[in-house]
């Protein structure tokens, strides 16, 4: 077996998810929601850094989800000890500067789904600046055209409370998670309006889940 398999659910069930547990006392309703098997597209919207890992916290199957290289490539022990618990929890690097890092992104996003896996990706693209719900970017439509993997719409909050800007380490504080049903779409990859008419249904059920104001703009990127 990959040794990242071993890490995962050591991580889970021994190391974070414990801990995560007893400081953020989730409240989750709708995992029957998501299909036990076969390739699915979680689709969260983005309150905090945290978001990334509490939603795996909860779901009963690995889920993987794309990290920033600069992850990965610390040097030294500690950037080795880094590395593997990243990729321990579902982590897939990827260099996101340069012309063709969404090409890079999205082609690591199908290879999971491909093999019947379970990846996140947060449609907004970045985390939300002051706690509303933004349009989303259409990797979330080209993942699920290309593969034909349902979409489960998922809606956080609190997790913005975990650590407020300019405090230095987290909070304990409740949080809720809530699974929508899964969609599917028809349509191809290649036509324009069919990816951005399924990026917005996601939206449209994220923001009816969340009851969060919605933006139909474009969030300001930053770091996710």
């Amino acid at each position: 077996m990959d040794p990242e398999r071993l890490i995962y659910p050591l991580t889970k069930h021994v190391l974070l998810g414990p801990a995560m547990r007893v400081a953020f006392r989730p409240e989750v309703t709708g995992l029957e929601n998501i299909p036990r098997t076969g390739p699915v597209i979680l689709a969260p919207n983005h309150l905090a850094f945290i978001d990334s890992f509490v939603v795996p916290l909860v779901v009963p199957r690995q889920v993987f989800f794309l990290g920033k290289h600069e992850y990965f490539n610390r040097p030294g022990l500690p950037g080795r000890v880094q590395a593997a618990f990243f990729r321990g929890v579902g982590a897939i690097a990827v260099d996101r500067s340069g012309g063709r890092a969404a090409v890079a992104a999205l082609a690591a996003s199908a290879d999971v789904l491909e093999r019947g896996e379970m990846f996140a990706i947060h449609p907004e693209g970045t985390r939300s600046p002051d706690g509303r719900l933004y349009r989303g970017r259409t990797g979330v439509g080209r993942l699920t055209l290309r593969t034909g993997a349902p979409v489960v719409p998922v809606a956080l909050s609190g997790t913005e409370r975990v650590q407020p800007r300019g405090s230095k380490l987290p909070h304990p504080v409740k949080i809720g998670i809530r699974f929508g049903e899964p969609l599917t779409f028809s349509g191809v990859e290649r036509d324009r309006e069919a990816v951005r008419t399924a990026t917005d249904e996601v939206m449209r059920q994220i923001q009816k889940l969340s009851g969060q104001e919605y933006v139909d703009s474009y969030a300001p990127m930053r770091g996710a």
